[in-house]
């Protein structure tokens, strides 16, 4: 049965060009940098990180622009599954042609919740 464990947020950001791909995972790199999940391997026994089974959602503008499969890149350890929604941030900033296509910042927000399974 999976049990969960933590839920840990992040958010991201891409400050010219606007690409919601590079802000997202920005956005689940912080979310990772916020937790060590030592408790899962000494109180609970997982023995492989790759024993975690993480959820990512991610809200941003534009989720239609979104690569999934570049995003979950930025997932270390386990399994995973995405979902995507509307969200985020879009706002008028500077055009850096050595940084990005546009002047447009984006904003992602992600929420990763692992869960291992454990027996009953």
């Amino acid at each position: 049965m999976l049990k969960r464990y933590i839920v840990e947020i992040g958010t991201g950001m891409d400050l010219h060009g606007g690409d919601v791909t590079n802000a997202a995972q920005k956005a689940i790199k912080d979310a990772v940098s916020h937790s060590c999940l030592c408790g899962l391997f000494d109180i609970i026994g997982l023995t492989d990180p790759n024993q975690m089974h993480v959820e990512v959602k991610i809200a941003c503008p534009y989720p239609e622009r979104l690569n999934h499969q570049e995003v979950l890149k930025a997932v270390p350890f386990g399994s995973t599954k995405l979902e995507v929604v509307g969200g985020g941030l879009s706002v008028r900033g500077l055009h850096v042609p050595e940084l990005g296509e546009g002047d447009t910042i984006v904003v992602a927000v992600a929420a990763l919740t692992v869960y291992v399974d454990v027996p009953e």
